[in-house]
């Protein structure tokens, strides 16, 4: 029985063995060194931290007009923390100490020095339920907490949280769902497997996939493997877990599909390259990041007369299955949604090596003296061929004396404990366990640090490489000038893509894993905007193409001093400061734009960029085929014959373009240049033949880098369109190679669309917009027929025109536009998550139905009685 008692203690050496676990990162935080990753740790993981935390705390939901170009939290950021329950519960708290003045504004700097304090709450809580789990399995306390131990002090754990925090949050759910299975297998229950599956699914979409993929391959064993005579029988079991899954489902709806929604309508090309079946890509004795194989959890493995224990024989088993399963890329494969091979899933295999060791020390003293001197010789043995097998462990250096010295020590003091078979040699071995996963925990955590983390530091995060004061002070100054609140600001700290969010400013970028499809292939595919950087988890600058900017609310620029040469036509300089110049647009067109003239996606199928970008100022591109058009398409010519030619350091035949110099390529001499032409567009399909080399293309003064073809994260999209200033000569530059470079063309630009289009342009529309609901008064005397928005189009958004719902449409490839009246117009927008009022009722009713339930079974037991 567990009592009160046996709970605080359990708690509190939780809490003390989490402390001890982060000692490394504790003496790194007085030293100002954070718990965080220099990638995704602070691009992602802090800087939406700081997000959601403002947008929650002031009753906003739903939608941020901040994000990137503006995207649904739910659809869009639950991947992260929109609804992960650790995050939830730490902004309440810090909400609270922030209303009492006890913390200031949270910001990046603030996430970053609470990362290893909420870490060691983190793993407390991860500690103490899988011990109790364990417990509840009839496991001794002290073999239960240390097997917790093998788990929640992982190497998978640290790198989780360093560099992917939310990742962690998944490893406290695998206890409570096994739980639940328990509690239907042994008292035929139900509501901790609701719960487990609810609290699974609501919090982490893509975890949960993970998670529940181990919760069937657990219930498939326990199906073979009996812990208990009185078991319920298999098909009310199947019964049971039928019904917690659809009630935790229904439970979870409002979070979870939303979310699986906006994965669905996210944009990622398929992963092209082969995946092998095998691969030992790191030594699980010695070395790897991902999992440890322990001394003592080999020593019970192969103590062969355990299996004889039914709960031993069950953890082990499954360890041993996904020891093997760890070397195949295809299972990282498949636990990734079938895409690029991504260790993240071993945290379940440190869970079941947990549950094989605290089993294993429960029963150890029982083993014969011969089985444990075979089982010794055996981890013996496995250490020496880990070693041999891997030239890159060398046996005398500090990690392979360390790692044999734990080894030996282990065996011989499971060694000492079997030939004694007294209770206090049980104590020393598992206090040494305990002793040794606290020191790995804290090597591990000194291992990363040296290698990326070292450089997270307050005088980092306060610098002008992350978010310098200089930089803070411009950005204020441009928003002191700005009259609407909604404009956009083109700036980022090198290739930080979510400095817009750091910097607290609307930007024209953003760096995520989830994001609105109809962006990325605006982007990518139908205005061909290059970013400066291919990637398939970003969007940053319009690509110094000044039509877009003017379309999209992009109002100032900034820039450094050294780097201000090639700015878009149209921007003139405003402010300065010492290393800083902005610049704003005097071509910005209004928020709210209406119009007459209609084109039509199909009718622009076989349009240039540069058409398209004009349809978009003369009127509006819809993707409705039945819509009738009447938008009239001004042709702009391909210029490339008045063009000559000529490889520079290279050599360019059939299409083949070889650079022998370090840098080499092709100058697009202008024959006859027009005097009114200010901009070209250049356009070519341009493709490395390396296999695994990466490069820079310049355009004039115009840079952009492309990944090497091996990359997980490659776009594969090689068409190319680099607008630069107009001169007689445009050169196009790459490092020594072979290419293929085909389908050459220029535009030329004088920007006369965009003039008529910015004398043209009514302002006489009223807008206000509030958390998730924008609401416009607008009188339509000039007859037009539709109104677009600088808004990115997804589901969610509902519109009302003079209180009558409207349908709302996709327009201009990526936004959102909706047919309006004659007259006054009053319209409502709201955004709600993707079926959002559906599944909140599906949640309330799933809820009901659950409590009664179990009701209905806890009745049922205790009128048995």
């Amino acid at each position: 029985m567990i009592t009160k008692r046996n709970l605080t203690i359990l708690f509190i050496s939780s809490l003390v063995l989490a402390i001890l676990a982060h000692l490394f990162f504790l003496k790194e935080w007085t030293q100002e060194q954070y718990m965080v990753g220099p990638n995704d740790g602070l691009q992602q993981m802090m800087t939406f931290k700081k997000l959601l935390y403002e947008q929650y705390t002031s009753g906003n939901f739903f939608y941020s007009y901040q994000f990137g170009l503006g995207g649904g939290t739910y659809s869009q950021l639950a991947f992260y923390f929109a609804t992960a329950f650790v995050f939830i519960i730490t902004t309440g708290i810090v909400f609270i100490l922030e209303s009492l003045n006890i913390v200031g504004t949270p910001d990046t700097l603030f996430w970053a020095q609470a990362a290893v304090f909420i870490s060691i709450c983190r793993m407390t809580l991860i500690i103490a339920v899988t011990t109790l789990m364990f417990r509840y399995m009839k496991i001794q306390w002290l073999p239960a907490f240390v097997g917790a131990s093998i788990y929640g002090l992982s190497v998978i754990y640290f790198r989780h949280v360093i560099y992917w925090e939310f990742f962690a949050d998944a490893m406290l759910w695998v206890p409570l769902l096994v739980f639940g299975v328990e509690k239907v297998i042994r008292e035929a229950r139900c509501g901790w497997l609701i719960a487990a599956i609810a609290i699974t699914l609501f919090n982490n979409f893509y975890f949960a996939y993970v998670n529940l993929i181990f919760v069937a391959i657990y219930v498939v064993f326990r199906m073979m493997i009996h812990l208990e005579n009185d078991e319920t029988p298999r098909g009310k079991q199947c019964k049971l877990y039928i019904i917690s899954g659809l009630l935790g489902f229904g439970i979870s709806s409002v979070a979870f599909i939303p979310a699986v929604y906006g994965y669905l309508h996210n944009y990622r090309p398929a992963y092209p390259l082969p995946i092998e079946a095998i691969d030992f890509p790191y030594n699980i004795i010695y070395s790897s990041p991902y999992v440890m194989v322990s001394a003592i959890f080999l020593l019970v493995l192969f103590t062969f007369s355990l299996y004889k224990i039914p709960i031993f024989r069950l953890f082990a088993l499954i360890s041993a299955m996904f020891i093997l399963l760890h070397f195949s890329p295809y299972v990282a494969s498949a636990f990734n949604g079938f895409s690029a091979p991504q260790y993240r899933w071993e945290y379940l295999l440190s869970f079941t090596m947990g549950g094989a060791v605290a089993a294993g020390l429960h029963f150890l003293s029982q083993a014969g003296k011969t089985t444990i001197l075979r089982a010794a010789a055996l981890v013996v043995l496995t250490y020496l061929i880990a070693c041999l097998a891997d030239p890159s462990i060398e046996f005398l250096s500090a990690r392979g004396i360390g790692m044999v010295s734990i080894m030996l020590i282990t065996l011989s003091m499971a060694a000492i404990l079997i030939w004694n078979r007294r209770k206090h040699w049980q104590l020393l071995l598992c206090t040494f366990v305990l002793l040794t996963n606290i020191g790995l925990a804290n090597v591990t955590q000194y291992a990363i640090s040296e290698h990326s983390v070292k450089k997270v530091s307050k005088s980092y995060l306060t610098s002008k490489d992350y978010n310098g004061e200089e930089q803070r002070e411009l950005l204020q100054k441009m928003k002191e000038r700005g009259s609407s609140p909604f404009y956009r600001i083109d700036w980022t700290i090198g290739y930080l893509n979510n400095t817009p969010i750091v910097q607290d400013f609307n930007g024209i970028s953003a760096y995520s894993s989830i994001l609105n499809q109809n962006l990325l292939y605006l982007y990518l595919y139908d205005l061909n905007i290059d970013m400066g950087r291919e990637s398939v988890s970003r969007f940053s600058t319009l690509g110094n193409r000044a039509n877009l900017y003017s379309l999209l609310q992009g109002k100032y620029m900034m820039r450094e001093k050294d780097n201000a040469d090639d700015i878009p036509y149209g921007f003139k300089k405003i402010i300065e400061s010492e290393h800083y110049v902005a610049f704003e647009n005097t071509n910005l067109l209004p928020f709210v734009r209406t119009t007459d003239e209609v084109f039509s996606e199909k009718d622009m199928e076989d349009a240039v960029i540069l058409e398209r970008e004009h349809a978009m100022l003369e009127g509006v591109i819809v993707d409705d085929p039945a819509q009738q058009t009447n938008g009239d398409t001004h042709e702009v010519p391909n210029i490339i014959d008045q063009v000559t030619v000529e490889p520079v350091g290279a050599s360019f035949e059939n299409n083949k373009l070889t650079v022998t110099k370090k840098e080499g390529g092709l100058d697009l001499i202008v024959q006859q240049p027009k005097a009114d032409t200010e901009d070209y567009y250049v356009s070519f399909h341009l493709e490395s033949l390396a296999k695994s080399e990466g490069f820079a293309v310049k355009v004039n003064d115009y840079r952009t880098t492309r990944k090497h073809n091996q990359s997980i994260y490659k776009t594969y999209v090689d068409d190319l369109t680099i607008r630069v200033a107009a001169s007689e000569k445009i050169p196009i530059r790459v490092p020594e190679g072979e290419y293929i470079l085909t389908d050459l063309a220029l535009y030329e630009e004088n920007y006369q669309t965009l003039k008529t289009a910015k004398e043209q342009a009514s302002t006489s529309a009223e807008f206000k917009w509030i958390n998730n609901k924008l609401t416009i008064t607008y009188n339509n005397q000039g007859h037009d027929r539709y109104m677009m928005l600088p808004i990115p189009y997804e589901r969610g958004w509902e519109v009302e025109i003079n209180n009558e719902k409207q349908p709302l449409k996709k327009v201009n490839y990526a936004f959102v536009g909706f047919p309006i009246k004659e007259g006054i117009n009053h319209i409502e927008l709201v955004y709600y998550p993707p079926f959002f009022k559906i599944c909140l009722v599906i949640s309330i009713v799933s809820i009901m139905m659950a409590v009664l339930c179990v009701r209905r079974k806890k009745f049922k037991r205790d009128f048995s009685r």
